[in-house]
């Protein structure tokens, strides 16, 4: 007699592909938080992990990645109160051309903005990171912060309004504007 076969649910779940296309996204989230390539790869990872155990208990198919990210979050949060967290900011933009000036003004305004975001707190970091970055609606990301809608739209204004001020004092770099408040 051979040894039983023991099916990982998790390897075998329909849902196991799309939590697989989620590790670019939260990887990006995960280094706009910590700045520590090693540490958002670790997060990430664990995070996948969680949500493949836990496959079972997701209700809502259709929200994956907020339920997801959300795992992140508090695996993030654990990590947070038993470690100081590095600052840091991380995003991707494609070059638009070959034109090098543009490609150095770019990286100089991403330098710039990089900057600015690293001197916020950590709780406007990651709204910031949440609904700027990774596009997440308000709502979404006041689920995956467990924090109420209107929270999210503060800390969200402030972070932006602090963001402006600090570009606006820097005049180490031409001036740039801010996101339009509101749009989701």
């Amino acid at each position: 007699m051979g040894v039983p076969l023991v099916v990982n649910f998790a390897a075998t779940h329909p849902l196991r592909e799309q939590l697989s296309a989620q590790r670019q996204r939260l990887l990006g989230i995960a280094y706009s938080w910590c700045h520590d390539i090693m540490l958002a790869e670790d997060l990430v990872h664990e995070t996948l992990a969680r949500a493949l155990e836990k496959i079972d208990r997701l209700r809502d198919h259709d929200r994956v990645e907020v339920w997801v990210t959300r795992i992140m979050v508090n695996l993030f949060r654990d990590w947070h109160r038993r470690k100081r967290p590095v600052v840091g900011i991380h995003f991707d933009v494609e070059a638009e051309g070959d034109d090098p000036e543009q490609d150095i003004e770019r990286q100089r305004v991403i330098r710039r903005i990089r900057h600015a975001v690293s001197r916020l707190g950590e709780q406007q970091r990651q709204v910031i990171a949440l609904v700027d970055i990774a596009e997440f609606s308000y709502a979404d990301a006041a689920n995956i912060l467990d924090i109420p809608i209107g929270t999210v739209m503060s800390r969200l204004c402030r972070a932006r309004r602090s963001l402006r001020e600090i570009l606006e004092r820097d005049d180490t770099l031409p001036a740039m504007s801010t996101p339009a408040v509101g749009r989701r």
